[in-house]
């Protein structure tokens, strides 16, 4: 039991480095000069592969000699189809720019069966519904990653006891995050904008330079937009979210298992 727990942890570590190294990739080739795409079109598909067989170790680690496992798998298998649905509904009835409501079930997934769980159904959840949606492209890995760490910080959140404190603390959570990860999303693209040097990255600036010039960025093409997404991941959370913790939290002691 020790060793499986700490294989699995193992992975899920591996998985969180990996995207942060994937994050850091485009800046790395554009120093570099190696900016003409094929390193793009290469990189793409070797980290969604990457990944996903990361989720199926992970899966395969949780499932070894635990009937609890079996179930959380179960469950996680039917979050992720419903909410890869949602995604699938969001784009053939398109909704407010920059609104998606994949998040919140993302964040009251790994709230309530903890983080290993809201990383696996926020990385599935974004490979599932790309496929659904025919979504698939070069931003696919990037959006499993960051994806995954929605759920994967969401079980992190403390527990208070149910009512304001607890939903204030989902809708802080929530907002926070329709910014932040967009702003996640644009690193693996902003290296290779040209433009005003007000806004665009450099080889060889400091770190305070760059973080203006990204803040800028942010400010002039995304910010209006992730402030839709955020919105949207407070509405939700404020007219679902506590009664779905109840009814997920009800639904995991009938069935037994534990959290991830």
């Amino acid at each position: 039991m020790v060793i499986q727990r700490s294989v699995s942890i193992t992975l899920y570590l591996l998985a969180v480095v990996i995207g942060i190294l994937a994050l850091i990739y485009p800046f790395l080739a554009v120093a570099s000069a190696n900016n003409d795409g094929a390193s793009s079109a290469l990189t793409t598909p070797l980290l969604t592969t990457l990944l996903i067989s990361l989720c199926l170790a992970v899966l395969l680690a949780e499932l070894q000699g635990q009937a609890a496992g079996a179930k959380a798998v179960a469950v996680l298998g039917i979050m992720v189809a419903a909410t890869a649905t949602l995604r699938f509904i969001e784009v053939a009835i398109p909704g407010p720019a920059g609104f998606s409501p994949i998040f919140a079930p993302i964040i009251l997934g790994g709230y309530v069966f903890g983080a290993r769980f809201g990383f696996l159904l926020g990385a599935m959840t974004m490979l599932v519904s790309a496929f659904m949606t025919a979504g698939v492209g070069p931003w696919l890995p990037y959006q499993m990653f960051t994806a995954g760490w929605v759920g994967l910080t969401a079980g992190w959140l403390p527990h208070p006891q149910r009512g304001r404190s607890e939903l204030f603390l989902l809708i802080s959570f929530a907002f926070v995050w329709g910014l932040l990860y967009g702003a996640i999303m644009n690193l693996y693209t902003w290296p290779y904008f040209v433009g005003d040097s007000a806004t665009t990255w450099a080889p060889g600036v400091g770190a305070a330079d760059t973080f203006r010039r990204y803040v800028a960025f942010y400010l002039t093409t995304s910010l209006l937009w992730d402030l839709a997404a955020a919105v949207g991941n407070v509405m939700l959370i404020m007219a679902l979210g506590l009664p779905t913790v109840k009814a997920l939290d009800r639904f995991q002691n009938r069935m037994h298992f534990q959290v991830l």
